[in-house]
C-alpha cells in the first residue's frame, strides 16, 4: 500500500466513562484522551495502560446535557466544549476552569471549528447559522445564514481560508472567510452527518444519513462514492498526512479509506454507535467514543 497508509488498528485501551460518548479528542503528545457524554468531559491518561483504568479528572459542564464537541487548541491547555446546550466553554486545562463562555443563543451547538491561530471558533447551530466568533474579545463577529435546518459539522480547508459545513438540510456548502460569503453550494439525496477536509490536497469528505461516504474535489467535479457502512455515518476525520481518513457509523462500525478515491484499509466492529473519532497528531492512534458509554483507543500498525 505504500509508507504512511495503515494496515491494521489494535485496541490498546477502553475508557469507561459512563455515559454515551458523542465527543472525543486525542492531545498532541497522545498521553490525554478527552471524552465528552452528559454534562461533563473526562480526562484520560492513556501513557499506560494501569492510568487508563479510571478519568483522571472531570470538567463539568453544559448542565446535564449532551457534549456534541470538544476541541484543543494548539497550546494544549485549552480545550473548547459546545453541546445541546446555549453556551460555549473555553476551558483552561491548567487550572481546570472555564476561561470563556459564549452565549450562542442557539439551542446547540452541534459542532465546532477553530482557526489554526486559536483567535476565531465557528459553531453550527440547530438553526442551521454558522457563528464565527471572536475568541479575544469573547464576541460573536459574524453570522453565516445559508443551511435552511441545523448545520451539523463543519472544517476548516488546509490553508484555513475556506470554511466548508454540512446540514440537516442535504447541503454541503463551502464559505469565503475573507469575504464571509458562501461560495459553493452541494445538494445531496440525504442529510449531512459528517464531514472533513484533507489537510493535504483538495478533497472534502462527507459522511451521510444515507450511509454513504462521498468525497468531493474543492475545485473540479471529481467525485467519489464509497459504500462500506450499512447505516448514517456519525463521525469523519482525515489524519494528518492526509493519505487516509476514517469515518464511524450507526452500524458500529470504524472505517479507514485511502484518499481520494477510498480503497478500504481497515475495518473494526464495535459493539455499539461509534458516535465520534479523532486520530492522534502523528497518525499513530484513532480514538473512537460509542453508545456503549466508553471511548476505545486503536493504536495504528503500518
Amino acid at each position: 500500500m505504500g509508507p504512511g497508509i495503515p494496515r491494521m488498528a489494535r485496541k490498546v485501551h477502553d475508557l469507561q466513562h459512563g455515559e454515551v460518548v458523542c465527543a472525543v479528542t486525542i492531545s498532541h503528545q497522545n498521553r490525554h484522551v478527552y471524552t465528552g457524554g452528559k454534562g461533563c468531559v473526562k480526562i484520560w491518561d492513556i501513557s499506560r495502560a494501569e492510568t487508563s483504568k479510571n478519568a483522571i479528572s472531570t470538567l463539568e459542564c453544559l448542565k446535564d446535557n449532551y457534549i456534541r464537541s470538544c476541541k484543543l487548541f494548539n497550546d494544549g491547555s485549552t480545550l473548547i466544549v459546545g453541546g445541546e446546550a446555549q453556551t460555549i466553554t473555553v476551558w483552561d486545562l491548567t487550572t481546570e476552569k472555564i476561561k470563556i463562555e459564549l452565549d450562542s443563543e442557539a439551542q446547540a451547538c452541534y459542532a465546532l471549528a477553530i482557526s489554526p491561530d486559536n483567535k476565531l471558533c465557528f459553531s453550527c447551530s440547530a438553526d442551521g447559522k454558522i457563528i464565527i466568533w471572536d475568541l479575544d474579545s469573547k464576541k460573536m463577529v459574524h453570522c453565516l445564514p445559508g443551511h435552511q435546518d441545523g448545520a451539523s459539522c463543519v472544517d476548516l480547508s488546509n490553508d484555513a481560508v475556506r470554511l466548508w459545513s454540512g446540514g440537516l438540510d442535504n447541503t454541503v456548502r463551502s464559505w469565503d472567510l475573507r469575504e464571509r460569503i458562501q461560495l459553493q453550494q452541494h445538494d445531496f439525496q440525504s442529510q449531512i452527518f459528517s464531514l472533513g477536509c484533507c489537510p493535504c490536497d483538495d478533497w472534502v469528505a462527507v459522511g451521510m444519513e444515507n450511509s454513504n461516504v462521498e468525497v468531493l474535489h474543492v475545485s473540479k467535479p471529481d467525485r467519489y462514492s464509497l459504500h462500506m457502512h450499512d447505516s448514517c455515518v456519525l463521525s469523519l476525520k482525515f489524519a494528518h498526512s492526509g493519505k487516509w481518513f476514517v469515518s464511524t457509523g450507526k452500524d458500529n462500525m470504524l472505517c479507514a479509506w485511502r484518499t481520494p478515491y477510498g480503497a478500504s484499509l481497515l475495518t473494526a466492529k464495535e459493539s455499539s454507535s461509534v458516535l465520534s473519532c479523532d486520530i492522534s497528531f502523528d497518525d499513530k492512534y484513532i480514538v473512537t467514543g460509542s453508545g456503549e458509554k466508553k471511548a476505545t483507543v486503536y493504536e495504528v500498525g503500518y
